[in-house]
């Protein structure tokens, strides 16, 4: 069963976010807690974590894209 990754909640009035960095590709195994994108808020740079363990099938965004 396929799992989709949302982005966490960053905090209060914090509605956006930039990915910097995709940290995996189709194919990877993941751990649960790896990091899977780098992003960025106008307040901090943060990881978002796999929340189960298992193989990417998609990655729907890319580096620059606003989430």
């Amino acid at each position: 069963m396929a799992n989709e990754v949302r982005l966490p909640e960053l905090g209060e009035g914090i509605e956006r976010a930039e990915v910097v960095r995709v940290l995996v590709a189709p194919g990877d195994a993941v751990a649960v807690d790896q990091p899977l994108l780098e992003i960025e808020t106008d307040k901090a740079n943060v990881e978002v974590p796999s929340p189960s363990a298992g193989v990417v099938t998609v990655v729907a965004v890319e580096a620059g894209a606003t989430v």
